[in-house]
């Protein structure tokens, strides 16, 4: 590796890594694994150099790769060894330290996910750049979820008013997002729909998939719990389609999570019990944890059918659910239901 190397891969991997969360996602993903060897190499190369602006940005860049393809576990382990270099640009560090602790939320540690987010707030505020900011406060919203869903929602505001007149979209885009969800989980569903039928909008017209598919699988929620089951179902498909053609193995158990709970309210226990497999099946893959949203209708859905039809009838239905390849899980999923048989 020499540094005309190493900065070849780090362009390629900053221009490339928007784009795979696009409609283009799934050839981009077979880039990177190709290149994924040499992208390590390369930041390993950085690394070693002590050039810690640039292994901020490469580790930045690799985020929505690792999260996608079940290797978080790695991605955190890279990140704590760019980050402990001494140096660098504070808004890199800090958009660093913010992706470091976005990794280690969906990982389960959220201890250190608030220690790191608080770190990128502090940078964020010191260099006064809005977009690493409101993202540092959104993602101690996250944490916040587990136990005070106003203070969540205070700083998902305070994010969105970072950004008021400046050119940022990433750091509001994602206030929205998590503000939607901690007003679907304090019962406010029409103010949680709009703000989620927002999102979809702008995905569409960004022609950014991942923003279609994550906002479709919460209005699902939503939709479900105003008792509109039809439409949640096909929010919950739509997004489960999206993400299963992406190659998104991290988001996969929340959509079929979302289509478990719709059976479960239509008194389809049996299939609920095995799509509740199917997702225990594809979060253990993925090695990540439920976000607080999504853990309260899981735990309500396995707690719902486990009484209606028993431990023993519902493990076997669960088993079932755990014990299928990922194509036919998702198959079964989406309604061909012979394929669990």
């Amino acid at each position: 590796m020499d540094a005309q190397t190493a900065e070849s891969l780090l362009n390629f991997a900053e221009e490339a890594g928007p784009s795979l969360r696009g409609p283009e996602s799934k050839a981009l993903f077979e880039q990177f694994d190709q290149k994924y060897g040499d992208l390590q190499s390369a930041l390993q190369w950085y690394i070693d150099e002590e050039r810690a602006t640039e292994s901020f940005r490469l580790a930045s860049a690799l985020v929505a790769f690792w999260m996608a393809t079940k290797r978080m576990e790695e991605g955190c382990v890279w990140f704590d060894r760019a980050l402990a270099l001494p140096g660098g640009e504070d808004v890199q560090r800090g958009r660093a330290s913010f992706d470091a602790g976005y990794l280690t939320f969906w990982r389960g540690d959220y201890e250190r996910s608030w220690l790191l987010q608080n770190r990128a707030l502090e940078l964020g505020r010191r260099t006064n750049n809005p977009t690493v900011t409101a993202l540092a406060l959104v993602g101690l919203a996250r944490i916040a979820l587990f136990t005070d869903v106003e203070e969540a929602r205070k700083l998902c505001r305070e994010a969105i008013a970072v950004t008021e007149g400046t050119a940022d979209r990433a750091g509001r885009s994602s206030a929205m997002h998590v503000l939607g969800a901690a007003a679907q989980m304090a019962g406010d569903f029409l103010e949680a729909r709009d703000i989620m039928s927002q999102r979809i909008a702008l995905g569409r017209e960004m022609g950014n998939l991942a923003i279609v598919s994550i906002e479709c699988n919460n209005l699902s929620m939503v939709e479900r719990q105003l008792g509109n089951l039809d439409r949640a179902e096909a929010l919950a498909r739509e997004a489960l389609e999206i993400d299963y053609q992406r190659g998104n193995a991290q988001s996969i158990p929340w959509m079929v999570n979302g289509l478990a709970a719709v059976a479960r309210d239509r008194g389809e226990f049996k299939h609920a019990a095995t799509l509740i497999g199917i997702a225990d099946a594809a979060m253990e893959a993925a090695g990540g944890a439920w976000p607080p949203d999504e853990l309260v209708h899981y735990q309500r859905t396995v707690a719902t059918i486990t009484e209606a039809m028993g431990s023993a009838q519902f493990e076997r239905a669960r088993a079932a659910g755990r014990s299928m390849t990922l194509p036919k899980a998702v198959n079964f999923a989406l309604g061909t239901r012979s394929a669990g048989s």
